[in-house]
């Protein structure tokens, strides 16, 4: 029995020490090299001071700001310890509360772009589509004091197109946007 024992014994730990710190350093290292700005959580930076990160959503909901879409992180919106769906049917009562109360708050009556009312898989999605986008300028134009024409040109500025032409959907950075925005703000 000792015989079986020992081979068994010491794959464990080979194996252990291969998959469960070798290869992982190894991973995290060559990642850091490659991708250092990806590897460090792509953190965005204003004046030196860290403003969030572009792979991130943030909980923005002053009025003068574009806003995410809903998050299903619980009870701190995006909260990247907690990423996770809703995981609601579509028929849920709770879901259809959620979504008429945050159609509600965009002051809508009429449909919505789907992104403006439901969350991502992840809860932190960083991106809104154009049509939630353009369904905010005029909030926005208005809390500001802007003209709505110089807000829809950073939007369709800030709008990123499909990888290759075919791989996702067209799609805004909020905090890009928002960013942009501010710059727009202090000339």
């Amino acid at each position: 029995m000792l015989n079986q024992l020992r081979p068994a014994l010491a794959i464990t730990v080979i194996l252990t020490v291969v998959t469960g710190l070798a290869y992982p350093l190894a991973i995290t290292g060559a990642a850091g090299a490659l991708f250092p700005q990806a590897a460090k959580g792509s953190p965005v930076e204003r004046d030196g001071k860290l403003v969030g990160s572009a792979l991130i959503g943030q909980n923005f909901t002053s009025a003068k700001y574009f806003w995410s879409r809903p998050s299903a992180t619980g009870p701190d919106p995006y909260n990247a310890g907690a990423s996770s769906g809703s995981n609601y049917a579509p028929t849920s009562k709770a879901m259809l509360e959620r979504i008429a109360g945050s159609t509600a708050a965009l002051g809508q009556t009429t449909p919505v772009p789907a992104d403006a009312v439901t969350t991502s898989g992840s809860g932190l999605d960083p991106d809104i589509s154009p049509a939630f986008a353009a369904l905010q300028i005029d909030r926005v134009a208005k809390a500001r004091g802007l003209d709505p024409a110089a807000i829809t040109k950073l939007v369709t500025t800030g709008t990123s197109l499909p990888l290759l032409g075919i791989f996702g959907e067209p799609r805004v950075n909020v905090l890009a946007l928002n960013l942009a925005l501010d710059d727009l703000t202090r000339q």
